[in-house]
């Protein structure tokens, strides 16, 4: 069975591309790549789809705190898709997702459905695409698809032993998440005036 680190105020499910050596959460936080809590995705047909959507659903379920779910690269688009196909019990546990440098490769070679492509819905809880180098415009298409906020930066480094940065991702985060909150308090608020 595949465990989830389980400390903070989250569980950390992190999904790591298997085609990049060293995932941009390193790069960007020095959050250590060989931490054995990552799960990573080395989905190559519909078969192994369904055997890692499997090992997510069981990490999901077997922690009993909010799971941060952290995703690099392609397996930004196998989390999106996990979302929005998966039970809504499942999913109602991920209190969000920090989701670093999208590959977008929701659909295939040739506009035709990629593994990971999925209906065009938001995603089911709230996420930060955080991208090291401000190219909106490549990937505005994904973000409005995802109901994403993006944070751009160009931030490198590798520190492994350096906790310090990734405790400000986690921040960031709930950051965002305050704000993604209070907008939508207000926009109800508002709604309810106007009736």
């Amino acid at each position: 069975m595949f465990a989830i680190a389980d400390s903070g105020p989250f569980a950390v499910l992190a999904i790591n591309d298997s085609a990049r050596p060293v995932p941009t959460w390193k790069t960007m936080f020095g959050w250590p790549a060989d931490d054995p809590r990552a799960l990573p995705l080395t989905v190559r047909s519909r078969a192994d789809r369904k055997i890692w959507a499997a090992k997510v659903d069981q990490a999901v379920c077997a922690t009993q705190r909010p799971v941060l779910l952290i995703a690099d690269g392609l397996g930004c688009a196998a989390s999106a898709w996990w979302g929005r196909l998966s039970p809504a019990d499942y999913v109602s546990r991920i209190a969000g997702a920090l989701l670093f440098a999208p590959r977008g490769e929701e659909i295939g070679a040739d506009g035709d459905p990629g593994l990971f492509a999925s209906p065009g819905t938001p995603l089911p809880f709230p996420s930060v695409v955080i991208q090291p180098q401000h190219d909106e415009a490549a990937i505005r298409s994904t973000l409005d698809a995802w109901g994403s906020q993006l944070v751009a930066g160009r931030r490198v480094r590798s520190v492994a032993d350096d906790r310090g940065a990734w405790q400000q991702a986690q921040r960031l985060f709930l950051r965002v998440t305050h704000q993604v909150a209070a907008h939508e308090v207000a926009r109800a608020e508002a709604l309810i005036g106007r009736r």
